[in-house]
């Protein structure tokens, strides 16, 4: 294996704090190894006009990085591991699954309503999100509030809040951790009204599934709680046929060798929810990721996937 290892990335701010974090890690572990970084750009950094639902989600932040990959530019790539689809291309695989940071989403707000949180929001407040997650299941508890969608990176959705066009947005309290901007949370909305994305807050990274030394090597940096938990999320993703782009939730937790999944699928109105929970053995996380899927499945969740892709 060449000294040269080559890691693929987004260009936004975000995704290079990402990449840089990760090549950081295995520069400290790895010192007789060069770690090149190469920035590209996806089809979801390109098309920032129509709602990410309209464009379709297979592999919309990640295939320009597969392709980069399949023909050899690059060796891996690193992901937000929420916008990597369960269904990879054939000839790749997800080496490793980084620990976890807070999985929540949270609420940020415009300067006037400093103070405030969803509970307190008057009727008629503007909250921009992208995600037909959030939107379901803040549209079920707050049906008073008015939600739009907003486009862009972390650092745009930001200016576009500042500027005054959203009373307020929701994003994801990792990705604000990572910038350093914990400071703009005004809150951390609890699973009880928004259980988080499929693999939120963690990391993961893509690689040929050949490439059997690279992947012993990146195992330093998997976290295996977080990727027994991970792989069951995506395991019930898989089974209901959801993209990244659905509104299904999950929270996921291990206490010793005991994993407890809760799944969410909701209708895009929020006036039809679904949630479920059920345990099983780490040693299976697809065994109880599927299991959950069924038993969302037999509540009504497919009558209801089925509507939204209509």
């Amino acid at each position: 294996m060449s000294t040269a290892i080559r890691i693929g990335s987004r260009d936004s701010q975000l995704a290079l704090v990402q990449s840089h974090w990760v090549r950081g890690e295995l520069q400290k572990i790895y010192p007789d190894y060069e770690f090149p970084l190469t920035e590209l750009k996806t089809q979801g950094d390109k098309i920032l006009d129509v709602a990410l639902a309209k464009i379709g989600d297979k592999g919309l932040f990640t295939k320009e990085l597969e392709v980069s990959m399949l023909e050899g530019t690059t060796d891996f790539a690193v992901h937000s591991l929420k916008d990597l689809p369960t269904e990879l291309p054939e000839g790749l695989t997800l080496a490793v699954v980084t620990e976890r940071e807070n999985p929540a989403d949270a609420l940020v707000l415009h300067s006037k309503h400093k103070g405030q949180t969803l509970g307190t929001l008057a009727e008629g407040t503007v909250l921009g999100t992208s995600s037909l997650r959030r939107l379901a299941q803040l549209r079920h508890h707050y049906p008073h509030l008015v939600f739009k969608d907003i486009r862009g990176n972390l650092n745009t959705r930001l200016r576009k809040l500042d500027a005054g066009e959203f009373d307020g947005i929701v994003l994801a309290v990792a990705g604000l951790h990572r910038l350093g901007w914990a400071d703009r949370i005004d809150q951390v909305i609890p699973g009880n009204i928004s259980l988080h994305a499929v693999g939120q807050g963690a990391l993961g990274i893509e690689c040929r599934a050949a490439d059997q030394p690279l992947i012993e090597l990146l195992q330093v940096l998997n976290h295996r709680p977080t990727e027994v938990c991970c792989r069951a999320e995506r395991a019930m993703l898989r089974t209901l046929e959801g993209g990244c782009q659905v509104p299904i939730g999950v929270s996921t937790s291990l206490e010793s060798e005991t994993l407890t999944l809760e799944g969410m699928v909701a209708s895009l109105d929020g006036k039809a929810l679904i949630r479920d929970t059920k345990q099983g053995l780490a040693s299976d996380p697809e065994a109880l990721g599927r299991a959950l899927a069924e038993s969302l499945k037999d509540q009504g969740a497919g009558e209801i996937l089925a509507n939204i892709r209509l």
